[in-house]
């Protein structure tokens, strides 16, 4: 199984676990992009549909390309209230679109499982000239409890062979996010970005849940992982009083096709 297949095993525990993006980030997405009734939206690699719920409140028409059957039959129910979202499961690099073009082409911290030449060029293809791509990427960055990830690591250093030692988080201004392709790409005009950054307060089992929504660590042999989850959550509660605080950068780009 490839890695980016990993998440449709649990797709309640996706749902719940992963967090949805910020109110301000859906509202620069709109403003820039022009969303609203007319709107044609294409989603690509939407999950459960944590992006597709806040865009379908702007009245817009979706259609959502996702890999993941599980994945898209829990985005589907979340969104039976929009008859106008349709949630197609394919791989996006095979899918055969629709003639009519769309406005607005959106990916939200699943970009980075498409080779990014061949993403960017369909991406341009399906725009009608002045649409707009919009990525969002998400970042784990320093902040929160900064020295609960230090001692942390010390627990993937343990379970996870492939962790190099020393690692620590890094500051949101230290994160650059590669996306020469879309920066190079003759078809798009200049790469607007805004920042957003958040905190997420988890108990020690929401934490763990969140953990198990990552490919890295679904893929971890059963005994490394149980021995690292259980090696972070008896961290949680006997030195942190139950419950630890994550920040996350969530950084949105959009480019305009000329």
């Amino acid at each position: 199984m490839l890695l980016r297949e990993t998440f449709d095993e649990v797709p309640e525990l996706y749902d719940r676990a992963r967090p949805s993006y910020p109110d301000r980030l859906v509202s620069e997405l709109a403003r820039a992009t022009g969303l609203g009734p007319d709107s044609r939206v294409l989603e690509i690699g939407p999950g459960t549909g944590q992006l597709t719920l806040s865009i379908a409140q702007f009245g817009c028409r979706i259609t959502a390309v996702e890999l993941g059957p599980a994945l898209a039959a829990m985005a589907r129910r979340k969104l039976a209230a929009f008859p106008l979202v349709d949630v197609e499961v394919a791989d996006f690099e095979r899918w055969q679109p629709p003639h009519e073009p769309f406005d607005l082409v959106v990916c939200a911290t699943a970009f980075h499982w498409i080779d990014p030449a061949l993403g960017v060029r369909k991406a341009a293809d399906l725009l009608r000239p002045g649409g707009r791509f919009a990525l969002i990427t998400t970042e784990h960055v320093a902040g929160g409890t900064i020295d609960f990830f230090a001692r942390a690591q010390r627990c993937y250093e343990r379970w996870d062979p492939a962790t190099p030692p020393g690692v620590r988080l890094r500051d949101a201004s230290q994160i650059t996010t590669d996306i020469g392709e879309l920066q190079r790409s003759a078809r798009f005009e200049t790469v607007e970005e805004t920042r957003h950054l958040r905190d997420i307060t988890y108990s020690a089992d929401q934490y763990i849940d969140v953990l198990l929504t990552y490919s890295g660590h679904r893929a971890l042999h059963d005994t490394a992982r149980q021995g690292l989850l259980t090696c972070i959550r008896e961290l949680i509660e006997s030195q942190y009083g139950g419950s630890v605080t994550k920040s996350y950068l969530h950084e949105l780009f959009i480019a305009a096709r000329r």
